[in-house]
């Protein structure tokens, strides 16, 4: 009984002992924003977007397999994307993609990953919103260094997603 106290104690002091040196990190020193969280005055990186108009550009590989591809035009009179008003569908809807040279959506697009059902032609309701995953292409410098090389299982894998069809591998 009297181990199981004097371990107790040792415990609470060294718990307490840690907890008083334990330093205070602003949040100005944190990430690489390098100013206050708070802050509105913030220092935008030079960064130059693509100016290309859709169907003039040229498209840069993905970062890994699956991953979403970078937006290779201008957004420029497109945004914001609503649910009911989505100027991307105009073109990359998988139903008109090929007839004017885009790429089309895949099939995750297509398929309720909730419901674990597919949508057939309709964009699935968690999809609508094209910039939550995709971003423009630019030519900004990177912020930290990066060794990363991206392993492909195919050319084809390096311009098309198969998502739906990988999604379960591994899973028994």
């Amino acid at each position: 009984m009297k181990n199981k106290i004097f371990l107790s104690l040792a415990a609470a002091v060294l718990i307490s002992a840690c907890g008083l040196a334990v330093k205070s990190v602003d949040s100005k020193d944190i990430g690489l924003r390098k100013t206050s969280l708070e802050s509105e005055n913030v220092e935008l990186l030079d960064v130059k977007y693509s100016q290309a108009v859709a169907g003039e550009s040229v498209l840069i590989e993905r970062s890994f397999e699956n991953a979403p591809p970078l937006i290779p035009h201008t957004l420029e009179d497109m945004l914001p994307i609503t649910k009911d008003n989505n100027i991307c569908l105009s073109c990359h809807d998988k139903t008109i993609a090929k007839d004017v040279g885009a790429t089309p959506l895949p099939s995750s697009h297509y398929f309720d990953l909730r419901k674990n059902k597919s949508t057939k032609d309709m964009i699935s309701d968690a999809r609508f919103n094209c910039t939550q995953c995709h971003v423009p292409q630019s030519d900004a410098k990177p912020l930290v260094g990066n060794s990363f090389e991206a392993k492909f299982k195919s050319e084809e894998s390096k311009k098309k997603s198969n998502f739906l069809d990988v999604l379960n591998e591994g899973v028994k």
